[in-house]
């Protein structure tokens, strides 16, 4: 796996940084992971270039070596590399000195979208789906759910504010069932108050929540296509017995943190 888009001398790693400090020890990582991959390694590059979410100038300059990688034969690094640069892009609003990198990007963004399609239309495992979705989104430059929708797929909840009451509230798809509990459902020993979740009728969805459900149903994902009805569908807290939407108080919770 060759380095060319970076071995140029173009970039002047010790003027950025990253989340430990200068990103001067950029080049050695990229090497090694270059040439022995390892899911070790990887998870050293995301630490540093995507530390809880934040993002750093040096994250920006590792794109072009992320969609070489992204472009090749190697499908588990292909797919690392979509997911780390997904988040990297996701955090793109950021204040990182980077200037606006969509712009200075965009052939790596183009490049990295052409990739992320043809991963997602192969891709088997539930999990690794989800994430691969969310990529695309943050791709597409989808503000909120290319940044936290594979979370809530993958560990099948999400957790919002209740729009009447401000109780904290899980939203719970998955295995374990479809409601939304202010309780400890995962960890309390007792019974825990539930109100069932409304699913969107697919006919009538709409908008993003209409184009994941149809995206996911075309690629053979039944499951994810079923969730995304919930999603984009209603809830009620237990606590006020106040109905909204799931997708919206989920969007209202990013605006509040971001």
């Amino acid at each position: 796996m060759g380095l060319t888009c970076l071995d140029s001398g173009m970039t002047d790693w010790a003027q950025l940084s990253h989340a430990y400090g200068s990103a001067e020890d950029m080049p050695v990582l990229l090497d090694q992971i270059a040439s022995e991959p390892s899911p070790e390694r990887w998870n050293d590059l995301w630490s540093a270039l995507c530390h809880q979410g934040s993002v750093y100038s040096a994250s920006f300059a590792t794109l072009p070596w992320l969609a070489d990688v992204a472009g090749r034969d190697d499908r588990e690094q292909a797919v690392s590399a979509l997911n780390l640069a997904g988040a990297i892009l996701a955090g793109s609003d950021q204040p990182h000195g980077a200037g606006d990198v969509r712009a200075q990007h965009a052939a790596e963004v183009e490049t990295l979208l052409v990739a992320v399609n043809e991963h997602l239309r192969t891709s088997s495992d539930r999990n690794e789906y989800a994430y691969l979705l969310e990529s695309m989104l943050s791709f597409e430059g989808v503000v909120g759910w290319g940044e936290d929708l594979a979370w809530g797929l993958v560990n099948e909840e999400y957790e919002v504010s209740c729009p009447g009451c401000e109780a904290a509230l899980f939203i719970v798809i998955g295995e374990r069932g479809f409601f939304s509990t202010s309780g400890d459902y995962a960890l309390s020993e007792d019974d825990v108050e539930t109100t069932p979740l409304r699913p969107a009728s697919p006919a009538a969805m709409d908008g993003i929540g209409r184009r994941l459900h149809d995206i996911a149903l075309a690629d053979g994902h039944q499951d994810v296509a079923s969730a995304m009805t919930y999603v984009f569908g209603d809830a009620t807290c237990p606590d006020c017995e106040t109905g909204f939407s799931v997708a919206d108080q989920v969007s209202a919770d990013w605006s509040a943190t971001h």
